[in-house]
């Protein structure tokens, strides 16, 4: 009996144990999105080459989806939110579309407009795929910046505005009489920056000479009878450009403030800003928040795009989760977790990178509008006379490195602090003079990148030695996570003449412990209400702190992710509203428990 117990115990573990190797890895996604975004013609007249993609439209149309984005010359479709491919289309405008809206009317048609110019004909399709679009006949003027609503009673609005000085505002179209105006239009929010600290230009809300901050962006959306008005602010530079909510009874307002604003708001960690966005709802009925987030490093226009999973509580307000927002996501195929962090965290922080060459390193920051903190850091050697680059994982994506050449010969390594079970990659390329200024077909991203637990034996895991992919901010999941302490990236050749590469993203899970919960949280709300300063006594271990805050205890719906500090001071609060705080801190092995809930009244 005693042996027959034995041989039961014994399938038992062997069994976990084989469950275990064969760990099946969900889908994931990271911010910013993995797609082909589009070369831009701003700047091109002084040769300033980049990428971009800002502005989304997005809708689901006959269960499947289209996402539309600034000056991309077409768009993107998608079976599964997650892989994108691009549709060129057969009709379209020469400079591309500019802060695009689409709306999908009852799966009958798509209606687009987005004309650079502010003016034209909305487009119209029953076959998004094919790339052919019909115009109506009437001249639209106005649409700037523009969102196009259609309510269940086929009524018609165009919503728009993007100004310093003037409001949102609508007016009414006829849909069944080529959209012209109907003649009603109305004035219907502004901004108020002397309650709303978040709305406050510059980067972290802080301008030294201009105060006004950019109402742009709207977009409707429509809830349980309710219609929720977004706007954008302050501007789409900085690392606080967030989305937030007005709510009304009707497409026409009134609309009063959403007290939870920012509803979509990612200020801090590697990429910023969760603004100039639309919510959409998937087919399961999960709704998603695309947004566009600020690169900035050529240029301040220079954006990218994010996704985030939005709900509406017990109180009908929306919010979006964009808490750890740019590390690893369960992807939106995930029946209790779509657009949550998977719990990988960053391996790579501050990892020792060595290099195959180096032309230039460059230490980036943004100041004020328009202007840079840009510092070329000196040529630096290990003892072995290596060249390191000390940009690759800093967790900036504005600094990079450009190596001397594009060809095989072009390598990076990282040596992480400590090993860990390695699950997926993030690389994000830099464009250094590129001499590309449109949209480009035929651009490929070939590489291949092995992992090693000594830094002598590797293994090849990710092979695109002969890849057609075009990835400039490339996310590859493993289909099983690997046991490694250092990585090594081995170009074949990516678009531009150099090799350059702005950060080396490594993500998963450490081996050791994850640090202590955080004590002495303080929050003291300044003499302007709209500002509070933060501190907290360090953690031993800690890689930084993710800070929560809301108007409830149960309702900490923004976050703010920072490395390092032990201090944190932020302009972006409702001066006539109290707060709820709590943080926590992580590193490589995962995530401490919350701090004690702290009220800022």
């Amino acid at each position: 009996m005693k042996c027959f117990s034995y041989i039961i115990i014994s399938a038992v573990l062997l069994f976990s144990a084989v469950v275990h190797a064969q760990e099946v890895v969900p889908q994931t996604y990271c911010n910013p999105l993995d797609i082909d975004y589009s070369y831009m013609v701003y700047n091109s007249s002084s040769n300033i080459s980049y990428r971009s993609g800002a502005d989304p439209a997005v809708i689901e149309y006959r269960g499947e989806y289209f996402m539309f984005v600034t000056r991309s010359f077409g768009y993107w479709h998608s079976k599964d939110l997650i892989n994108w491919e691009f549709i060129k289309p057969k009709q379209w405008f020469f400079e591309g579309s500019n802060a695009p809206t689409a709306f999908n009317y009852k799966d009958s048609l798509v209606y687009f407009a987005g004309d650079p110019a502010g003016y034209g004909s909305i487009l119209y399709t029953d076959d998004p795929k094919s790339g052919e679009w019909t115009p109506t006949a009437s001249i639209t003027n106005n649409i700037q910046d523009s969102e196009l609503f259609i309510d269940d009673d086929g009524k018609t609005y165009l919503y728009w505005g993007s100004s310093n000085v003037h409001p949102i505002r609508v007016k009414m179209l006829d849909k069944n009489d080529r959209f012209l105006e109907t003649g009603v239009k109305k004035d219907l929010i502004n901004l108020v920056e002397e309650e709303h600290g978040w709305e406050r230009f510059g980067e972290n809300n802080f301008h030294p000479t201009l105060k006004e901050g950019y109402m742009e962006g709207a977009s409707m959306t429509k809830h349980n009878g309710k219609y929720y008005l977004q706007y954008a602010a302050p501007g789409t530079q900085f690392n606080v450009y967030a989305d937030a909510a007005y709510v009304g009874d009707t497409p026409l307002g009134p609309f009063r403030y959403m007290k939870n604003n920012p509803m979509s708001f990612k200020p801090g960690g590697f990429t910023n800003g969760a603004g100039h966005g639309v919510t959409m709802k998937q087919t399961n009925g999960q709704y998603w928040h695309f947004a566009t987030m600020a690169l900035a490093s050529n240029s301040h226009w220079e954006r990218r795009l994010a996704m985030f999973p939005t709900y509406f509580d017990n109180e009908g307000l929306m919010y979006t989760n964009t808490s750890y927002g740019d590390y690893p996501l369960f992807g939106a195929d995930h029946p209790t977790k779509a657009g949550q962090h998977t719990g990988w965290m960053l391996l790579s922080y501050k990892g020792k990178a060595r290099v195959s060459s180096s032309r230039i390193q460059i230490k980036k920051s943004t100041s004020t509008d328009n202007e840079f903190e840009v510092t070329e850091m000196p040529l630096k050697k290990n003892t072995e006379g290596e060249i390191i680059s000390e940009v690759l994982t800093d967790e900036s994506p504005k600094s990079f490195w450009v190596a001397e050449a594009n060809d095989n010969k072009q390598w990076v390594e990282i040596e992480m602090s400590a090993p860990g079970n390695i699950y997926a990659f993030q690389l994000n390329f830099h464009d250094e003079e590129s001499g590309i200024y449109t949209r480009t077909e035929g651009l490929r991203h070939r590489f291949t990148l092995e992992v090693s637990e000594d830094g002598k034996t590797w293994e090849t895991v990710v092979d695109r030695r002969n890849s057609y992919k075009d990835s400039p901010n490339a996310y590859i999941s493993l289909n099983k996570p690997v046991k490694a302490k250092y990585v090594r990236y081995n170009n074949v050749k990516v678009p531009g003449n150099n090799l350059a590469l702005s950060e080396i993203r490594v993500f998963g899970k450490g081996l050791g412990k994850k640090p202590a919960r955080v004590k002495g949280f303080t929050v003291s709300r300044e003499e302007d209400r709209r500002n509070a300063s933060l501190t907290w006594k360090p953690v031993k271990g800690a890689q930084g702190y993710n800070i929560r805050w809301g108007i409830a205890p149960d309702k900490l719906y923004q976050s703010w992710l920072i490395y390092d500090e032990s201090k944190h001071f932020m302009r972006s609060l409702d001066r006539d509203t109290e707060y709820y705080f709590s943080i926590e801190a992580f590193n490589e092995n995962g995530i401490s428990g919350r701090s004690e809930i702290v009220l800022s009244k």
